[in-house]
């Protein structure tokens, strides 16, 4: 993008700004038109009316914020939490997994995945931990796979969800998944789907995006154990699909008897100083049995195709690297010790854009990307995006984004949709500190035998992504277990 269309834009949406506490800003109208950016694919019939439109007249608009542009009316409602729905206030996770089975029993099972062991701990192997691996991935039984491979069984363990669940509202309504089956999309189906998938895996740390039930998640993971905090985008697109509910947005859950929270911070992101329709939340936690303190932080970037917005999402992404480095300065000059740092999210680029090499490459976090780490050889060369045979190993340094990139699953996301056909592609990630966190396995990626010629959401899966989980092990300065600090 030129940079005189680079300032036009910066122009047209600076009006009636407003950044976080600070009072509205005066400024001089635009002196030119910012081109509308739709929040979500439009159908065949809008861009057929946006054609015709184009012929006859051209509307310029003035913008306070980029939200959801739409020409629809705002439903604007409030989470209903799903009073249809008992759950008792405090319940076993195996209970609720029973429950969650249960409700949807009449369905096919939910797809099957196995973790990926990437290297053992010292302490792992010291403790006596099943590591036996077969062609690089551990042998245990499905109804085995979260307890043996929990991260929980020590406090320098920790094992992190993140996933983006399919907004109910914009899935059901707006999103035109050709080969799904209605029912597959129906709240009453994915619920509980969308429980189980998180539950079956036992994290710590639970990172979601596209939450508009968030009531209805709160409730069932506050009966065994978690809490969370949700952020809404100010503009949800969702606020203007009749029945929704409410706004949909990113959410942190954490596991109560594991660590205490210290604070929360949250940040509308924004685009050469206008805010977005985005957002980000940053949890600050301690854990309870050695002080350790981590800051976990969730975002979902712009989406959509484009070199425009392919330069937002660039421009959001050092937005969000700015509001992570200063938490990250502050929990360092408050407890004199740098803290691990988790940054997860759905981005909506792959390892090409712009953003993926701007995250790598802060020297402030020194991030890397966790299922980056994949073990490289020829035989799993359809599991990452470049070719297998050619990359480096990883070992003796950091990689480069371009190493990195190369190495990143070949899919996130794999969806059938009316807009755009096919997508197939790699858009989620969990980043972390690369110097204080180490990657101990990860959660494979289903085969596309596994997933089905329709892809997702089904009514195999509740999500048109997949869930991304990783088992860390926290090390102190000298790439140790961090020891209590109590």
């Amino acid at each position: 993008m030129s940079l005189s269309s680079a300032g036009a834009l910066r122009r047209a949406a600076a009006g009636g700004v407003t950044r976080g506490p600070r009072a509205p800003a005066t400024l001089r109208p635009p002196k030119a038109p910012a081109p509308l950016l739709p929040t979500r694919p439009p159908s065949h019939g809008m861009l057929r009316a946006a054609t015709c439109a184009s012929n006859h007249q051209r509307r310029f608009y003035r913008l306070e914020r980029m939200g959801s542009f739409t020409s629809a009316p705002k439903v604007p409602k409030e989470d209903a939490a799903d009073p249809d729905v008992s759950i008792p206030s405090k319940m076993t996770r195996d209970a609720l997994l029973e429950r969650c089975r249960w409700e949807h029993s009449r369905l096919p099972a939910l797809i099957r995945r196995n973790f990926r062991c990437i290297s053992p701990s010292k302490e792992s192997e010291e403790n006596g931990e099943d590591w036996t691996l077969s062609s690089g991935v551990r042998v245990v039984g499905w109804n085995l796979l979260s307890r043996v491979c929990s991260s929980t069984s020590s406090p320098n363990h920790l094992r992190v969800l993140q996933w983006n669940v399919l907004s109910q509202a914009l899935g059901q309504e707006n999103d035109n998944f050709m080969c799904c089956p209605e029912e597959a999309l129906d709240w009453q189906t994915r619920r509980f789907q969308m429980l189980e998938e998180i539950l079956e895996y036992n994290p710590d740390v639970i990172c979601l995006q596209e939450v508009d039930h968030f009531g209805f998640l709160y409730r069932a993971l506050s009966s065994v154990g978690y809490s969370g905090t949700f952020f809404p985008k100010p503009d949800s697109p969702c606020l203007y699909v009749s029945g929704n509910n409410g706004p949909d947005g990113c959410a942190i859950f954490f596991r109560t008897n594991k660590f205490t929270l210290i604070s929360v911070d949250t940040r509308v992101l924004e685009v050469w100083r206008v805010q977005s329709n985005q957002v980000a939340i940053i949890t600050r936690l301690a854990i309870r049995e050695t002080g350790q303190q981590l800051l976990v932080c969730t975002t979902h970037l712009k989406a959509r195709k484009g070199a425009l917005l392919s330069t937002l999402r660039n421009e959001q992404g050092r937005d969000l690297l700015d509001f992570v480095a200063k938490h990250t300065a502050s929990t360092e000059a408050e407890t004199g010790k740098r803290p691990p740092v988790l940054m997860c999210g759905d981005f909506n680029a792959e390892p090409i854009e712009p953003v993926y090499s701007s995250i790598l490459s802060d020297e402030r976090l020194s991030l890397s990307s966790a299922y980056a780490q994949y073990p490289v050889t020829p035989s799993a060369a359809n599991m990452v995006n470049g070719n297998a045979e050619n990359l480096p190993d990883g070992k003796g340094g950091r990689l480069t984004p371009l190493e990195s990139g190369l190495r990143e699953p070949p899919y996130t996301t794999w969806k059938v949709r009316e807009s755009e056909g096919e997508v197939c592609h790699t858009i989620d990630y969990i980043f972390h500190s690369q110097d204080s966190l180490a990657v101990e396995a990860l959660l494979e990626f289903p085969t596309g035998e596994d997933i089905g010629p329709g892809r997702v959401p089904s009514l195999s899966y509740p999500s048109d992504h997949f869930s991304l989980v990783c088992d860390f092990h926290i090390l102190d300065a000298s790439g140790n277990g961090v020891v209590s600090q109590k």
